[in-house]
């Protein structure tokens, strides 16, 4: 779906709207290394749960989502499954008693548990690929919505929007990724759902809450069409659909910049709040990202193609199709683009924040230069940040995938590695350094035993593919930290001290 020349109406949205961000973070702007990922604030328990659903707010959740569940309906309800049940795990499990860790960063987190060097640098390198590999989608999303709005083509669509990207960050610095994160969301959420509310009303459907009201649209389909866009499993079998539910849920619950949200809390109780409200705020996103993608399908089946098979290049922007179907005027639309391209921009600039913290601040003091102040590392994270912003546009040059899939890599890797470790770390004492190290390796081998080995051994194929390899990963990898656990040293008395005192005993806040 490339526009035929600048859309001058949407373009315009779009640059008030960042222009918004900018200047309400104007009087807040900082320089100090709590820009750059070292530290935060906490903004109370519905500001935590709207920075939590900020963060989540990305091309995958305002693009990909509304097109996986146009191009394949019922497949999608795996996504949005597997994510809430993410932020169920760490609600029940882990939010809790990550804050009582006390420390910043996933890195800091595991160098701290496991009393390891090379387990803290092993976790930086691991949060830097995810970064990089979650920085592909918002990419592909951004050059999606750059295509659209300039009438380019995809590839000078890349080039443009990473040019855009890195000025914006420049401009705004980190301010418009860390201070204005609750200010992100409800704006975001207003661009996403007003339209839909536009799209259900003009089909006389109950708009008010249209997340309720396309379920006509679903029966229409059905009855006046035959196309049975809620089947399960009409094109993808049980396991495979388990295998991605699984490793989205263990991979969000896995993922550094999710993890460090509960890091700013200041107690337990605040912790499981911001939780409780980050679930609310991102629901608001998976009940209409289903109606966007049914709507779709309506449209085309009553402009006779019911059955066509959509292009999987265009599934990306089904909102946008859904929204210029409906005939709605261009201020809608314009409306609907602002908030993808800022949801893109935001996730982007994020990402690449939290890799390069990683690097300036877990590995660049600790092997390039052991006696960096703070002003080299935030150099350090600066030239970082412009690295990978740089391979992240070579990478996505190509159109891999589908935005949703590309991102869905990014969580298995995650649950394949930082979920085990900061599971067993925080749920059981004997989990040593050995045994953290030894299973985040074998996390990464079987990430990329599909490419590596599928073709030599399809079984691998099957049994971890590239999007779903935590389902059965991730337990694997649980066992092999508790096995070479317990054929090395155990952790130190003080640790085991701090987790019985510190960390689990009911008493401490």
């Amino acid at each position: 779906m490339v526009a035929q020349g600048v859309q001058f109406i949407p373009l315009l949205m779009v640059a008030a709207l960042f222009l918004l961000f900018i200047v309400s973070g104007l009087g807040s702007k900082m320089r100090q290394a709590s820009d750059y990922g070292f530290s935060g604030s906490y903004s109370g328990r519905v500001g935590s749960g709207a920075a939590i659903a900020s963060n989540w707010m990305s091309a995958a959740s305002i693009l990909g989502l509304a097109g996986l569940f146009y191009l394949k309906g019922y497949y999608a309800m795996a996504f949005v499954i597997g994510w809430t049940g993410g932020y169920v795990l760490l609600l029940v499990l882990m939010a809790t008693q990550i804050r009582r860790f006390g420390k910043f960063t996933a890195p800091d987190f595991v160098g701290f548990r496991y009393e390891s060097a090379s387990a803290r640098t092993v976790v930086a390198l691991i949060s830097i690929v995810i970064s990089i590999i979650y920085c592909v989608a918002q990419f592909r999303g951004i050059a999606l919505l750059v295509s659209w709005l300039f009438g380019l083509h995809y590839r000078e669509a890349v080039l443009t929007g990473a040019a855009l990207l890195v000025t914006f960050v420049v401009i705004s610095g980190t301010l418009g990724v860390i201070r204005n994160q609750r200010l992100q969301y409800f704006v975001l959420i207003i661009a996403f759902v007003l339209p839909l509310m536009f799209i259900n009303r003009k089909l006389g459907y109950f708009w008010v809450l249209p997340q309720f009201g396309y379920g006509e649209a679903i029966t229409t389909l059905q009855e006046q069409f035959g196309f049975y866009w809620s089947e399960p499993f009409a094109s993808i079998s049980l396991f495979q659909w388990l295998a991605l539910c699984f490793t989205l849920m263990f991979g969000t619950a896995g993922l550094p910049h999710v993890l460090s949200r509960f890091y700013l809390a200041p107690s337990m109780r605040d912790a499981r709040w911001g939780v409780v409200w980050g679930l609310f705020f991102i629901s608001l996103i998976y009940w209409s990202a289903p109606a966007y993608g049914v709507l779709a399908r309506l449209f085309d089946a009553r402009a006779g193609n019911a059955f066509k098979l959509p292009d999987p290049a265009t599934a990306d922007l089904v909102t946008l199709t859904a929204v210029t179907q409906a005939g709605l005027p261009s201020w809608v639309l314009g409306l609907l683009v602002a908030g993808g391209m800022a949801a893109a921009f935001y996730a982007a600039a994020g990402l690449l924040q939290s890799g390069a913290a990683a690097f300036a601040y877990d590995i660049y003091p600790r092997f390039i230069n052991r006696s960096a102040s703070d002003s080299d590392k935030v150099n350090a994270a600066k030239g970082t940040f412009l690295l990978l912003a740089g391979i992240v546009m070579l990478f996505s040059l190509n159109q891999v995938g589908l935005i949703a899939e590309i991102a869905a890599v990014a969580f298995a890797l995650a649950g394949n590695t930082i979920f085990p470790a900061f599971l067993l770390g925080i749920w059981w004492s004997r989990t040593n350094a050995a045994g953290v190290l030894s299973g985040m390796l074998v996390g990464v081998l079987i990430t990329a035993a599909s490419p590596l080995f599928g073709d030599l051994v399809p079984l691998v194929k099957v049994l971890f593919p590239l999007t779903s390899s935590a389902f059965i990963g991730a337990p694997l990898v649980s066992l092999v930290m508790i096995v070479v656990s317990l054929l090395t040293r155990p952790p130190s008395d003080e640790m085991v001290a701090f987790l019985i005192r510190d960390v689990h005993d009911t008493g401490g806040k």
